[in-house]
């Protein structure tokens, strides 16, 4: 079996594709990870589409000259509106996050799904159209919810005040659908006040093992070969804030968290 010691990149706009990075982990103990948080450039999800693609790419490119082998596009705004601007750009697989959240929901059986995500995310429509090229049957319901974003990156999870955003932006699932996608990297952290919101018949899909079930399948069909040496991460941030640093150790128990601060340069194509 072909051998590839190098490392997997993993991108996003800041603490959220954490969550994704803490799966791939799992999954895969043996592999090297290169995490990048534009922190620097957060939220994604509130910026234009030729703005996000822009720092997709620039994102892209850096981890790319940082000779990984695979990369995972762990942002759902990024995902949503740049990763066919990414996949041209690279030469290297792209999972993105998008599609394999949208394979796991519409596996569940489902026939009303609901997506919460960034304005960006669902402004693009790109989960309803993941879904209904899988399942055209199926009902969809969507609704942005910025505040996620920012209680997420404060680190109150299961906060009062987090439980009422929810309740209030989740009124409209509450029992309504069967399974509801956490379309952001940022929303997982926030479980338990969503699954109160919404209330106990509702599944939840998380789209970080969703990403770890595309993996795999792109290692078992030999387009990214298997690491056999122990695991490792390195996480580099374009703003090294001290928030992200206690929010990540909560996230990545099991890693020594160190963070890297880098500055992306500008490529002419980006």
């Amino acid at each position: 079996m072909t051998i590839d010691p190098r490392p997997i990149g993993i991108f996003d706009s800041g603490i959220g594709g954490l969550t994704v990075l803490a799966a791939l982990q799992r999954r895969f103990p043996r592999e090297t990870f290169l995490y990048l948080g534009d922190t620097a450039r957060l939220p994604y999800g509130t910026k234009s589409p030729e703005t996000v693609a822009r720092y997709s790419l620039r994102a892209s490119l850096f981890l790319l000259e940082h000779g990984i082998k695979a990369l995972v596009v762990a942002c759902n705004t990024a995902s949503s509106t740049a990763l066919p601007v990414v996949e041209h750009a690279v030469t290297v697989p792209v999972i993105g996050v998008v599609e394999p959240g949208a394979r796991a929901a519409v596996a569940l059986g489902a026939h009303r799904i609901g997506v919460i995500g960034t304005e960006a995310t669902v402004a693009s429509g790109a989960y309803p159209r993941a879904i209904t090229a899988l399942e055209p049957a199926v009902e969809i319901v969507a609704q942005p919810c910025p505040l996620f974003v920012p209680l997420a990156e404060e680190g109150w999870f299961d906060h009062p005040v987090t439980r009422e955003v929810a309740r209030t932006y989740l009124a409209p699932f509450r029992n309504a659908v069967e399974v509801l996608i956490l379309g952001c990297t940022h929303y997982p952290p926030l479980k338990l006040a969503i699954e109160d919101a919404v209330g106990p018949h509702v599944r939840l899909v998380d789209s970080a093992l969703a990403v770890a079930e595309a993996l795999a399948a792109m290692q078992a069909d030999g387009r990214v070969a298997p690491a056999a040496a122990s695991g490792s991460a390195r996480l580099l941030v374009t703003d090294a804030a001290a928030r992200f640093s206690r929010i990540a150790r909560l996230l990545l128990p099991d890693v020594d968290v160190s963070l890297e601060l880098v500055d992306l340069p500008t490529y002419p194509s980006a």
